[in-house]
């Protein structure tokens, strides 16, 4: 089981299974979404979907015909997207999610679309809070 809460804490969501191919996709819809170089995504049973509070506070936005992305109103999080083609599935932005996961990204997606000033540096150095010149 796996918990998570939009930003504002008033969307807060439950999920009761597994996440499943999870990707770092580097699209350029993905990156206008999250505002960042990439955004990381899983694919959950959206029978195993819950949405525990802030329903209400849940609106979607439909970028082409059948494909719904669904955020908080109040601050704007991603929460969840949904494909009529395929009801079955949600995906899930894992961001959103407190939990801990098990699963781990299998791969990172539409790279030759890559914002062009990431390049995937695992090199630089990595710090536990801000970067030490940061005033």
């Amino acid at each position: 089981m796996y918990l998570g809460k939009c930003l504002c804490k008033k969307v807060a969501v439950r999920i009761n299974g597994p996440i499943s191919d999870i990707i770092h996709c580097h699209c350029s819809l993905c990156r206008k979404n999250s505002g960042t170089a990439y955004a990381t995504n899983g694919f959950i049973n959206s029978a195993d979907f819950e949405i525990l509070a802030g329903h209400d506070s849940l609106s979607t936005f439909s970028f082409k015909p059948g494909r719904n992305r669904h955020f908080c109103t109040h601050c704007g999080s991603p929460v969840y997207s949904s494909n009529e083609q395929d009801p079955s599935r949600f995906r899930i932005r894992l961001g959103i999610l407190d939990s801990d996961i098990d699963e781990r990204p299998i791969s990172h997606n539409f790279v030759s679309s890559k914002a062009n000033w990431d390049n995937f540096d695992e090199n630089l150095p990595r710090y536990d809070e801000f970067e030490p010149n940061r005033q």
